[in-house]
């Protein structure tokens, strides 16, 4: 068993800005020599998630307006009051859609659907630099 740890780095537009990452999680993978395990990312901050879908205008435009209704930006939260910023539903959206995914790889692929990949939704109200962790645990 082999671990092996690297890192993603990504500009994202924020609010609810959805970025294909699955060319480099793959990549990763391939990079990494490793042909069998588990890969896991984790993205840091707390206003930003990962997911799947199958990442197409519709969707993408379908989980935006989901989100919207769920936590709405214009809200009224109490983290505006603590702060002074108005990110509150920022923090909100991320925690539900949390903030790690695990995708297994075999044969040094990933194991996704024909219409599945992966994404990051950056909720801030504003562009950030995000930084995804990776750790491929396998042989």
């Amino acid at each position: 068993m082999t671990v092996v740890s690297a890192t993603l780095r990504l500009s994202t537009r924020g609010d609810a800005d959805c970025l294909d990452i699955t060319s480099n999680v793959a990549g990763t993978v391939s990079e990494s020599g490793l042909r069998n395990g588990m890969a896991h990312l984790f993205v840091t901050g707390s206003t930003a998630g990962l997911t799947t879908i199958e990442f197409e205008p519709g969707c993408v435009h379908d989980l935006g307006r989901l989100f919207e209704r769920i936590a709405p930006r214009d809200g009224d939260y109490r983290h505006h009051e603590r702060w002074g910023d108005h990110n509150g539903h920022s923090h909100m959206r991320a925690s539900l859609l949390g903030p790690q995914l695990s995708i297994p790889f075999v044969d040094g692929e990933l194991t996704l659907g024909t219409w599945q990949q992966v994404i990051l939704v950056d909720f801030d109200d504003r562009p950030r630099d995000r930084t995804i962790a990776v750790q491929l645990i396998g042989d």
